[in-house]
């Protein structure tokens, strides 16, 4: 287990590797059996009890190990430099913010063309199909092993162990895609979610909030796809009790070109949530210095106006995909800490 970092300091995530079948490996490379992933989680996993908050990120396309596991520490160093700067802007974190985090490793690597953007959408997909995928699989036991430290069934409906940690998911990309077809997925399936006790229906588990930058999916993905992610009469153990916050800009060119080619319409991350099963809202990124109001945030779904800021510089307007990846910004993490005060 790691040590209790020095104040301000965001230790390296863990990172747990799937191949293209959304199978866990072992640091070897080898796929774990099934009826082992839960062991394998658990014996490399600790959750450090210095931890307030558990952070769960899954990137997206094109994206190396290296790049992912520092995408992941960067912005959570920016969350940790921005509580510790102004404390007074987040007010419910008056008892510390202390993340750990794990990265969801997948391969996502193709040629910038529309063929690699079909690849990876095709395998995004794959990796949570019935009968092949085994990610939701994998993700379950993962949500299952953090929530096995919450004692009391009928606390309020947050994921809070036993040392008040709480579990916020982190998607970009295609990952934000995967993420949600994994977890929904998984829900339905209740034997993965915990390790040797019955699965018991009044104590789902819970993610307190889910965020996902620029997602690569058609704009009504909740509505054919991920319905079933929100809580409704027919419906209560539904994963999602926290908002599912999406960012949009317009100057992201892997959703807005690559994925109009793709799929004949733009997708989230270049225009937002379209139809929902859920009521929504919308509102814009802002600065670090002001604070969300609550009604802004308070929504199933709340789509987040990026446009002024996930603009990309020269180099990155050129590239196939624009801003798609611009999202590594104080502005973000201010969004992260902002949830995870809000979770509270």
């Amino acid at each position: 287990m790691k040590p209790k970092p020095a104040p301000g300091v965001v230790p390296g995530p863990e990172v747990v590797d799937l191949d293209e079948l959304g199978r866990l490996l072992t640091p070897e490379g080898v796929p774990v059996p099934v009826d082992r992933v839960a062991d394998h989680l658990a014996r490399r996993l600790r959750i450090p009890p210095w931890a307030t908050d558990i952070h769960v990120y899954v990137h997206g396309w094109r994206t190396p190990r290296a790049t992912a596991v520092r995408s992941a520490t960067r912005l959570l160093a920016e969350a940790v430099e921005l509580w510790t700067d102004r404390p007074e802007g987040y007010p419910a974190l008056a008892g510390g913010y202390r993340p750990w985090s794990v990265v969801v490793r997948w391969p996502s690597s193709s040629r910038p063309t529309l063929g690699g953007y079909r690849l990876i959408r095709d395998r995004a997909h794959a990796m949570s199909a019935d009968g092949a995928g085994h990610a939701p699989y994998v993700i379950g036991h993962l949500l299952g092993y953090l929530d096995t430290g919450r004692t009391d069934p009928h606390a309020p409906q947050v994921l809070a162990n036993r040392n008040g940690q709480y579990l916020h998911l982190m998607g970009h990309s295609f990952g934000g895609r995967f993420l949600c077809e994994a977890m929904q997925r998984a829900a339905e399936r209740p034997p993965v979610l915990s390790w040797s006790t019955p699965y018991d229906s009044r104590r789902p588990f819970t993610i307190d909030s889910a965020l996902i930058f620029q997602m690569a999916a058609p704009r009504d993905a909740f509505l054919r796809h991920f319905e079933t992610l929100f809580p409704s009469g027919a419906n209560p153990g539904a994963p999602l009790r926290g908002p599912l916050v999406l960012t949009h800009s317009r100057w992201d060119r892997a959703t807005g070109f690559w994925h109009l080619r793709a799929e004949g319409a733009p997708g989230i991350g270049h225009s937002g949530t379209g139809p929902a099963p859920v009521p929504q809202f919308s509102t814009r990124l802002l600065p670090t210095g002001t604070s969300y109001p609550q009604q802004v945030l308070d929504h199933r779904v709340v789509n987040v106006n990026a446009d002024w800021l996930y603009r990309g510089g020269r180099r990155t307007r050129l590239s196939p995909a624009g801003a798609h990846s611009d999202f590594i910004r104080p502005e973000s993490a201010h969004l992260i800490l902002t949830l995870a005060e809000r979770s509270r």
